[in-house]
């Protein structure tokens, strides 16, 4: 006969892989706002306010405040930034129920006191289905779709977000021309300091 303590560790022994399947599911889920403010938070210089000049990065990927005798970097490189899936009906700017959900965390972020002094970039970018041409031009009406969207839920003033559209222009995931890949289709924000 089996022990009460064996029946026990029987039954949790059969329990525990129906558990463990759940976990990696949360992992794939939109960032929080909190996240989103982790990633947009400033360090440094630009952190204590005592400078708005350029943030070049360095080569392990982080950025530093530039001197004024520093040369001006791509625009890609101005700060901390977070590249989110934000997702369209295909072939226009019009913003689906998920595209809301992840804009309501980014919403939250940049309204929060601790995002509220800055200024932000909002880029967006798509794959290379289609003609560059094409894919600037509806990367740009995205990304206006985002700032719009940010101005009229969350009170985040126009004066805080500049909208790009950066087309095919830095992938996320290098591809040949016409080529769909839903990683290169996303907004970057970059935090471009007071």
């Amino acid at each position: 006969m089996r022990s009460i303590a064996e029946h026990v560790l029987a039954a949790s022994l059969l329990a525990a892989p129906l558990v463990l399947p759940a976990a990696p599911a949360s992992a794939q889920n939109a960032p929080s706002a909190d996240q989103i403010i982790q990633s947009l938070k400033p360090s440094g210089n630009l952190l204590n306010g005592h400078t708005r000049g350029i943030r070049l990065a360095n080569p392990n990927g982080a950025a530093t405040a530039a001197t004024p005798q520093s040369a001006p970097q791509a625009a890609d490189s101005a700060g901390p930034s977070v590249s989110l899936t934000v997702e369209f009906a295909t072939g226009s700017a019009d913003l689906t129920p998920q595209a809301r959900k992840t804009l309501d965390q980014l919403g939250a972020a940049l309204a929060s006191k601790d995002l509220a002094q800055y200024r932000f970039r909002i880029e967006g970018h798509t794959d290379t289905v289609g003609t560059p041409d094409a894919n600037k031009a509806l990367s740009q009406r995205r990304a206006d779709a985002v700032s719009q969207y940010l101005e009229q839920h969350f009170g985040v003033t126009a004066a805080r977000l500049q909208s790009v559209g950066m087309g095919e222009e830095g992938l996320a995931v290098p591809t040949p021309p016409q080529t769909a890949n839903a990683q290169n289709r996303r907004v970057k924000v970059v935090n471009l300091g007071a």
